[in-house]
């Protein structure tokens, strides 16, 4: 497989996982392409959104296109692992987290957030309400950042770079979601046990950086179970607990969750499970390695490596 197929095959599996309906996704790429018709600027446009519905994944950098048989894979990316990548001699680093202009733009995958809590029930316009403001806050937040680093170094050093999050995130989310779905969870518990019962998040345990209940208990009844902050970017909104609450959402499971989170969540009663960041990124990303078949995997930075066929 080429860099490109590589690609290609993650963004279709991400959209294939996408817990929004496939034209809610189609509709993304076609206002992309329509900002792109009235556009006076065509030249700098961001070309990748027209065909890639997730703006957090990317390539990212082609030294060698060359058929990929040795992929160094990790969490996080930095000049480091490049260093570490050339030692080994891979032919591609695959960050999960986003670099260059895909953290750049991480703040417009975010509006993702806003079609998922409308399918739990909250109405669209106080969805998409918050969220903007908080897509505003993480937008400026990210424009200070030294987006080109790792990607300078990759360049520096020759070695093929590409990152995958949302991409890989949805993976995630669409895994858990069908896992404690299909279990039928009555209290706070069973959805722990679903989540402590699957590979990443046991060895996480072992870690000490198992699944854990940040708001509620085991023995609360867990009614709704939303998988709202499994994906889209980053952390959403903090104001959006009491909304889920009388939309009728219990619980809602989370990778990682601020402490303003938390509170907001026990103010609106709305039980919060945080699965675990690393080990919900590692779920992610080995669902999707999982389809490169004869592809060498080399984990590091965070990645729990689980092969599942």
């Amino acid at each position: 497989m080429k860099i490109s197929d590589i690609f290609k095959l993650a963004i279709e599996t991400g959209i294939e996982a996408d817990l929004r309906p496939k034209e809610k996704v189609q509709k993304v790429l076609d206002k992309k392409k329509q900002a792109f018709e009235k556009s006076l600027d065509k030249e700098s446009f961001d070309k990748e959104l027209l065909e890639n519905p997730y703006s957090d994944s990317r390539i990212l950098h082609i030294a060698n296109d060359i058929d990929i048989k040795k992929i160094l894979f990790g969490i996080d990316i930095a000049p480091a692992e490049i260093l570490m990548a050339k030692q080994l001699g891979v032919d591609l680093v695959i960050s999960h987290h986003p670099l260059g202009i895909a953290l750049a733009t991480l703040h417009d995958v975010m509006e993702l957030q806003a079609d998922v809590l409308n399918q739990y029930g909250v109405p669209i316009n106080i969805a998409e309400g918050l969220l903007q403001k908080k897509i505003s806050e993480v937008a400026r937040g990210l424009n200070s950042a030294n987006h080109q680093r790792t990607v300078d170094a990759a360049k520096i050093m020759g070695v093929n770079l590409m990152c995958l999050h949302t991409a890989c995130d949805n993976l995630a989310a669409d895994y858990l979601k069908n896992a404690i779905e299909a279990k039928d969870p009555e209290t706070v518990g069973d959805v722990m046990d679903v989540i402590e019962n699957i590979d990443e998040y046991k060895v996480a345990k072992k870690n000490g950086a198992g699944a854990k209940i940040f708001v509620g208990d085991r023995d609360n009844k867990c009614g709704v179970v939303a998988m709202t902050e499994i994906t889209g970017g980053t952390e959403g909104s903090s104001k959006i607990y009491d909304k889920m609450a009388n939309a009728g959402v219990g619980t809602v499971v989370g990778m990682h969750v601020s402490e303003d989170h938390r509170k907001e969540a026990k103010a609106a009663h709305v039980n919060m499970v945080v699965a675990g960041h690393m080990s919900s990124d590692s779920l992610g990303i080995n669902l999707f390695l999982d389809k490169l078949n004869d592809i060498e995997i080399i984990p590091c930075s965070g990645l729990i490596r689980v092969k599942r066929s």
